[in-house]
């Protein structure tokens, strides 16, 4: 995420103008900016904080080339809240600090509950600054039977009202037009609006501020409970199982079962064509370079490493996009009132969902977000159990696993898939219960939460998401992955190494034969160019480390190979899988013939003494740990600045490490009990 402030209050006299975004959280307003800004939106910071701000570049006129910048404020309930996201609201509607005041504002409001939405939009035509409201959600409004005058609606709020449906884009340009008009009228109200705009309440006086807009719903909406939200039967039926204590449980499992098996069938066809697209670029560079380093580099270090990331891509951003799919629709709300009650019993506050959900992304934000929680011992079991949570850097790692134990049943694999994530959650569940007896003693908060209204989900938006999603992965493999595919290379290659004895035998043997039995001559030469590569590898500086330190993981089924794998990956884990296909290149030629894929190399790779690297018991122990141990260095660096002492970071660092040795000892000699090796 970038650490970018947004504008400053000091601009030159020819300013570009700035609009706000504003509304209540599940109004659909991240969805309205994506509309209106698309692909030229960035991430930044709010300053002071860490709190993400979307901005983005938005055509109000094109003919006269008007442009405003947008920014998508936090969503809050109301301005004078006591929370760190109303604050950030306050300060940019203010321009108090280093925030600009904005040019205008776009209030979007929830249609099938006006009431509640208007209290945020007292505030801020209370704070003078020009408004615009965007009725968004006004088709589901009008099928539960809301009859909502929208010109009416406008004169008692003084301010324009602009229907939209921002999921399909309906009514954009409408709200484009009365941006503009704003923008170019700021400084005069019409007389209209002031001769019929009810009088505005002392917003910090909440029964004044309902009252206020019950009267403006009242004189506005028609339809049966205009003045409260619109009741919906089936939908209630609907709360009713997805927030049940039990049923919603398994709804719950059930639904993330089915988006992980639909991320494995969908995704092997374009994996498969990112493998041979590689495969080819790197016989392309073999057979095009002359043969020496640069040659060795480009095509084992750099392209081989990428590919062994970057084949994983077709998961991500499938990921991404269902899981947009169904935050869309309103049912992760539901998933997070279940999880709400579980979170609370093992001493986790309610608002901890939020923050845990996202370190299903990356742990970072998740562990930044912390911030919304008010009580610093909650945050504080927050931030140490966030990491359990599987963050998108291990999808290459979960999906390279599950395929070399799972093989061609995509079934089993997709529950793997899931028992990842369930392991990784319960772990953290269980951290923080012993936690906040030990070391955080205390009780959590509860969290009040709304429920949103169900809504078909907009591709467009969830094909942004997983489009933004993709590009952070491809950046980083861009920068940090291709460096250290290149440092990996680089410790696998040198020092150079004699062939050894037996290799030289073998070459000896092949060449007698190569006139009388050709092909006994070329497995000869096959077996001695494995022979060198082993011996190669051995002796190299990455062989000597891994060395070093495979006692440490001996016990777990690892050899110097996977040490090596699982040490670089404490600097970044989704790094292994490009480690493992740097290292394990010197594969027999003949076991690839049927698939030279990298997925392949990896699982016919075999140890010093010719035994399979990724036997069932070793893979099933290396998924545990893998789970479960803290692997990233800037999620360190992050909980350290956001808990202010290296104290905590080391004991995230101690304790998940720790306990996924344990486990993972646990997983690999209870299987060789059971008699699978």
């Amino acid at each position: 995420m970038s650490t970018s402030p947004l504008p400053l209050a000091a601009e030159p006299a020819h300013r570009q103008l700035h609009v706000a975004l504003a509304g209540n959280p599940n109004t659909g307003k991240t969805t309205l900016f994506n509309q209106l800004c698309g692909l030229r939106a960035k991430t930044a910071n709010f300053p002071g904080t860490t709190t993400g701000a979307r901005i983005g570049r938005c055509s109000l006129c094109a003919k006269a080339g008007t442009f405003a910048e947008i920014v998508d404020l936090p969503g809050t309930y109301r301005v004078h809240l006591e929370l760190p996201e109303a604050q950030i609201n306050r300060d940019v509607l203010r321009g108090e600090g280093l925030y600009r005041q904005p040019d205008a504002v776009v209030v979007v409001v929830d249609s099938t509950n006006l009431a509640r939405n208007l209290y945020l939009v007292g505030e801020i035509l209370a704070s003078g600054l020009p408004a615009v409201v965007a009725l968004n959600m006004v088709d589901i409004a009008q099928r539960r039977g809301l009859t909502i005058d929208a010109e009416r609606l406008a004169e008692r709020l003084g301010c324009p009202v602009v229907p939209i449906v921002a999921r399909r884009g309906r009514g954009l340009r409408e709200l484009r037009e009365a941006i503009a008009a704003t923008l170019a009228a700021a400084g005069a109200q019409p007389a209209t609006d002031a001769e019929h705009r009810l009088a505005l309440p002392d917003v910090e006086d909440f029964s004044a501020l309902a009252g206020w807009a019950d009267r403006v719903v009242t004189e506005s909406v028609g339809g049966e409970d205009a003045v409260g939200s619109a009741a919906d039967t089936f939908t209630e039926r609907l709360d009713l199982a997805f927030t049940h204590p039990l049923l919603g449980v398994a709804v719950f499992g059930l639904v993330m079962g089915a988006l992980f098996l639909t991320v494995f069938k969908l995704a092997t066809v374009p994996m498969d064509l990112i493998e041979l697209t590689f495969e080819v670029l790197g016989g392309w560079v073999s057979e095009t370079i002359p043969e020496g380093a640069i040659r060795d580099l480009l095509a084992d270090g750099v392209i081989g490493g990428i590919a062994g990331t970057v084949v994983f891509l077709p998961q991500i951003c499938l990921l991404f996009f269902l899981i947009s799919l169904l935050e869309d629709t309103g049912y992760l709300a539901r998933a997070a009132f279940v999880m709400d009650r579980l979170l609370c019993r093992f001493g986790l506050p309610g608002h901890a969902f939020v923050p845990l959900l996202s370190s299903h992304a990356c742990a970072i934000p998740g562990i930044l977000s912390t911030r919304l929680i008010p009580d610093r011992q909650d945050r504080l079991a927050t931030i140490l159990v966030a990491p359990f949570m599987s963050c998108s850097a291990r999808l290459p790692v979960y999906v390279l696993l599950t395929t070399l134990l799972l093989r061609d049943r995509p079934v089993l694999a997709g529950l793997a898939f899931v028992g990842c994530y369930a392991l990784g959650a319960a772990l953290a569940f269980a951290s923080a219960f012993l936690a906040r007896r030990t070391v955080l003693a205390g009780r959590s908060r509860p969290m009040v939460l709304e429920l949103p209204s169900y809504k078909v989900p907009s591709l467009r938006t969830a094909l942004y998401n997983a489009a933004h999603q993709g590009r952070v992965f491809l950046e980083k493999a861009g920068t940090v992955i291709v460096g250290i595919c290149v440092v990996m290379w680089w410790l696998s290659a040198y020092p150079h190494a004699e062939p050894p004895a037996e290799a030289v035998s073998l070459r000896q043997e092949a060449a007698t034969l190569v006139d009388a039995q050709p092909q006994a001559a070329a497995e000869l030469e096959a077996q001695a160019d494995f022979l060198e590569t082993r011996h190669a590898q051995a002796q190299s500086f990455a062989g000597r480390l891994g060395r070093t330190i495979q006692p440490v993981f001996a016990p777990l089924g690892y050899d110097w190979q996977l040490t090596v794998g699982v040490l670089t990956s404490f600097l970044a884990r989704e790094v292994f899988v490009s480690t493992m296909a740097v290292l394990l290149t010197g594969d027999d030629v003949d076991d690839l013939e049927d698939d030279k894929g990298v997925i392949a190399q990896i699982r016919t790779a075999v140890r010093d003494d010719g035994s399979p690297v990724f036997t069932t018991a070793t893979a099933a122990s290396l998924l545990v740990f893998f789970v479960l141990a803290m692997q990233c260095l800037p999620t360190l660096a992050v909980t350290r600045r956001e808990t202010g002492s290296w104290k905590w970071a080391g004991l995230q660092l101690a304790y998940m490490s720790s306990v996924a040795w344990v486990l993972a000892f646990v997983t690999y000699h209870g299987l060789h009990l059971l008699g699978v090796a």
